[in-house]
């Protein structure tokens, strides 16, 4: 009979081992912008998105399988499930319904204001996760620097655009929701793949909803790189590095692990430098040591008064 087994109690700081995971994963999530720009040459958007949930939730079922990991909950923890898919699927709904009416570039700044939402949130719902003065200053440098990188780009400036960035905005309240969700409910109570089950298989038919009403055509042409770009995102990034995410959460602080999320734009505007061409600019030269002194701060740390020192910790 499969058996439920649940993670240890989580650390308020990050060791080296979650520091070089949670990078490992900004880094792939980074790469994972020049992948959708691959597949929506042949895929529409919101229907990649729902494939790729569909897909990584087979692969979360299969892994439950081999390791005699339970599935689904009859608890309360089923309704917790619920509750996180249904967060997870609104919030793609708003970011790509709000990229209807503004464009990428806001959309990304927007979005990455979700750390703000989870420090703030985590200060004022979880034990032990405070909002120091050095966290904020960190948070508001990492910030900067994000701003920063698409300082300058080109905007489409639509009577409209508000609406959009409203939409933008609620999709950053819903993924730190998320994350501050799982973290008081489910964290250190059930397996981090359960958390990842839930909110993927419970977001499927919100996506395909939402393509209904957006996308008149789904797919307009398969060739090989569309299909490396979908395992891409479905296998690696959708499944693997969102199961290491949920595994983070549980063991560790949350504001501090959202606070290395800047990182990822960073790596996308890189990628999208090295990869497909684009310009590196003087703003993404200033922002990357704007995000790692923001991350330096989040992350500092005294040491006992025994010690009679102090160094950062993360």
């Amino acid at each position: 009979m499969p058996i439920e087994k649940t993670p240890s109690p989580s650390k308020e700081y990050l060791d080296l081992k979650a520091v070089c995971t949670v990078l490992m994963l900004t880094l792939l999530w980074g790469f994972n912008y020049t992948a959708i720009k691959y597949s929506n040459q042949g895929v529409s958007p919101v229907f990649a998105s729902a494939l790729r949930s569909l897909v990584a939730s087979l692969c979360g079922v299969i892994y439950c399988l081999r390791k005699e990991q339970k599935l689904f909950h009859t608890d309360i923890m089923l309704f917790h499930g619920f509750m996180v898919g249904l967060l997870f699927g609104l919030e793609f709904a708003c970011l790509y319904f709000g990229m209807l009416w503004t464009d990428a570039a806001r959309s990304v700044i927007f979005v990455y204001l979700s750390p703000f939402v989870v420090a703030v949130g985590a200060h004022l719902f979880l034990k032990g996760d405070r909002l120091t003065l050095l966290k904020t200053l960190g948070l508001i440098l990492a910030f900067t620097g994000i701003v920063l990188v698409f300082y300058g780009r080109p905007k489409t400036a639509k009577p409209t655009m508000w609406i959009g960035d409203l939409l933008e905005i609620m999709a950053a309240f819903l993924w730190g929701a998320t994350t501050l969700y799982i973290k008081r409910f489910m964290a250190e109570r059930i397996h981090p793949i359960n958390t990842f089950l839930y909110q993927l298989t419970f977001s499927i038919p919100i996506l395909f909803m939402v393509s209904l009403i957006l996308e008149p055509r789904w797919i307009y042409r398969i060739d090989l790189p569309i299909v490396a770009s979908l395992f891409y995102q479905s296998v690696i990034v959708a499944f693997m590095s969102y199961f290491l995410w949920f595994k983070l959460i549980h063991s560790y602080s949350v504001s501090r692990l959202s606070a290395f999320t800047f990182f990822t734009p960073i790596f996308g505007v890189l990628f999208g430098t090295l990869l497909l061409g684009e310009e590196l600019t003087w703003s993404l030269l200033v922002a990357l040591p704007l995000v790692s002194a923001g991350i330096f701060l989040v992350n500092w740390r005294r040491t006992s008064l025994k010690t009679g020192s102090s160094r950062p910790v993360i």
